[in-house]
């Protein structure tokens, strides 16, 4: 799949696998013009009860891309999980054009634990491309790849804050990559800005597959946010219509380009206040919130160190040393 072309043409550039003839998803042939649900095997529980990930497919009858929706990677990341459910509630999902792969939750053991890893401690996140005879996670990992990514020609991934902070909804795309950067730009989130794949990430698999990659943040763990929620749903279908396999969605409101972020963490141990909410705007010595003890006997306050939009807030009072407290990103046309 050519790079750097999507802008352009992306109907006509990305090309489509496979064309409009039969997809075959784990064994399981799908035509066009039909929907399925196919369930791939991934592990048994120790009691031997067997596992599978469930994984919409949606295909129209006329020719087109390729797109993969998915979510619940981290299995405590639950906006993601309830924006596919909802798409999937209500066919916003299904394309007039090309074929959509719905997979909710990708982590289906860290979501029944409300947890982030798997049993094993491992992050599907930190495991691709997999392989099907290491961890849990690796074959999870190795599974996804194998049986559902192939025809893909472009992703979104939903997720949230992790560890009690929450994102203001934001969507990351590839440094470097043309494609993934024109894509956020037709997502309009809040915010966008580039960061670098993370080594055996999804995204970072997906890129040496040539497969652009969103990837869409939004509200916190363990809990559902609405604005997280619709944000999502709207960005989704404004690329499907970009993707040339959907014709309508709903119009995009303001979307600021971040130039570079940066964190502000504890300078010390003890319980948080924040002084600021997501999306605030700051200045360069702005009190962002203050540090205190339990017995009120030291207090300090957190000011900015820079400029820009709280991006990220921490909202968990107990805090270390060196623990995140603020993300502030500072629009791109503001950088040197």
């Amino acid at each position: 799949m050519p790079r750097g072309r999507c802008a352009v043409d992306p109907v006509g550039d990305l090309g489509v696998r496979g064309g409009m003839q039969d997809l075959v998803i784990h064994d399981t042939p799908i035509a066009p013009g039909t929907d399925a649900i196919v369930r791939i095997p991934i592990a048994q529980l120790p009691t031997g009860t067997a596992v599978d990930l469930p994984v919409h497919v949606y295909r129209a009858e006329a020719d087109g891309l390729c797109l993969l929706l998915q979510g619940g990677l981290h299995g405590d990341e639950l906006n993601g999980v309830e924006i596919l459910r909802r798409m999937v509630a209500d066919g916003s999902c299904r394309p007039t054009r090309g074929t959509v792969l719905v997979v909710p939750v990708l982590n289906l053991f860290g979501f029944l634990a409300g947890s982030r890893e798997l049993p094993d401690g491992k992050d599907i996140n930190r495991s691709f491309p997999g392989s099907a005879r290491g961890s849990l996670a690796s074959r999870v990992a190795h599974a996804h790849m194998t049986h559902v990514f192939p025809p893909v020609n472009v992703a979104i991934d939903f997720h949230t804050g992790g560890g009690r902070r929450h994102n203001e909804p934001q969507v990351r795309f590839t440094e470097g990559d043309a494609d993934s950067e024109a894509l956020a730009e037709v997502f309009a989130a809040p915010y966008r800005f580039a960061t670098k794949p993370i080594p055996r990430s999804f995204r970072r698999e997906a890129a040496k597959r040539d497969v652009p990659v969103l990837v869409y943040e939004a509200g916190e763990t363990l809990r559902f946010d609405e604005r997280a929620i619709a944000e999502g749903i709207a960005g989704a279908r404004r690329v499907m219509v970009h993707l040339g396999i959907a014709d309508e969605a709903p119009a995009p409101g303001p979307s600021l380009a971040i130039g570079a972020t940066r964190w502000v963490r504890s300078p010390k141990a003890g319980l948080f206040s924040p002084a600021v909410a997501p999306g605030q705007v700051v200045d360069k010595g702005d009190a962002l919130g203050t540090i205190t003890d339990p017995y009120n006997i030291h207090v300090r306050t957190v000011s900015a160190p820079t400029a820009g939009h709280v991006i990220c807030l921490n909202q968990l009072p107990l805090v270390h040393r060196g623990d995140a407290l603020i993300r502030i990103g500072r629009p791109a046309q503001e950088q040197p």
